[in-house]
């Protein structure tokens, strides 16, 4: 079993307005079981006795966190997102340096739309990273026949299947670490997708914990359905 006390800070960036949800809100505030999306997802941490603490980072603009109940709790701070993720990242890692977290210590950053995240799984991939010289991420193995496609929308190989993996949240990393390849990252214009991607930019080869499927992140409405269903 894992060691619950392992120290770790979170990270939630959560500035997205999900334009492909179609909906009448962030979709971080869609509706789930009575509660919106974020709230479910904050839960997946702040019950954790190792949690030292946890900044969302919202738009600047956004009028809907106010209204929550977990807008209060201590345990929370603000931080201002930016234009794309890694800007939004990046401002919180700034928010945890204010708030006297060290350069050695753990950060999980965990997308706000992905509210499923087993407690099975946080445990394992703190446990399995605790002392890695690099950090990881929950992942999960492709399981479908990839194509490789063209302009013309004609396939153009299957590549082996084994070879790839679907990267999920939390990424686990070092502070300093995390921060140092963010902002260098973005300063030379670099295409970064998610905290892995930025590690690998700085010459690092992140480690994958392989987690469950059902740890989705919602990005259309299908996705909210089957939660819904379960």
């Amino acid at each position: 079993m894992t060691d619950p006390l392992i120290p770790f800070w979170v990270v939630i960036p959560a500035a997205g307005v999900g334009s492909r949800m179609q909906a009448d809100r962030p979709k971080q505030y869609l509706p789930l079981a009575g509660r919106t999306l974020i709230e479910h997802t904050l839960d997946c941490f702040l019950g954790q006795p190792g949690l030292r603490g946890l900044v969302v980072c919202l738009s600047v603009d956004d009028g809907w966190w106010p209204d929550l109940p977990c807008a209060s709790d201590e345990r929370i701070q603000r931080a201002d997102g930016g234009r794309e993720r890694a800007d939004s990242v990046l401002s919180g890692l700034d928010r945890l340096v204010e708030l006297g977290a060290d350069d050695a210590d753990w950060v999980l950053v965990h997308d706000a739309a992905r509210p499923n995240l087993a407690e099975s799984d946080l445990h394992r991939l703190l446990a399995e990273l605790r002392d890695d010289p690099v950090g990881g991420l929950l992942a999960v193995p492709v399981r479908d026949t990839l194509k490789m496609v063209g302009a013309d929308g004609r396939v153009t190989g299957t590549p082996d299947r084994s070879q790839f993996w679907q990267a999920y949240t939390p990424q686990m990393f070092r502070l300093g670490a995390l921060r140092r390849a963010l902002g260098e990252a973005l300063a030379a214009g670099a295409n970064i997708t998610d905290e892995a991607s930025a590690i690998e930019w700085a010459g690092q080869a992140p480690r994958l914990i392989e987690g469950r499927a059902d740890n989705i992140k919602v990005t259309r409405p299908e996705d909210l359905e089957f939660l819904r269903r379960r």
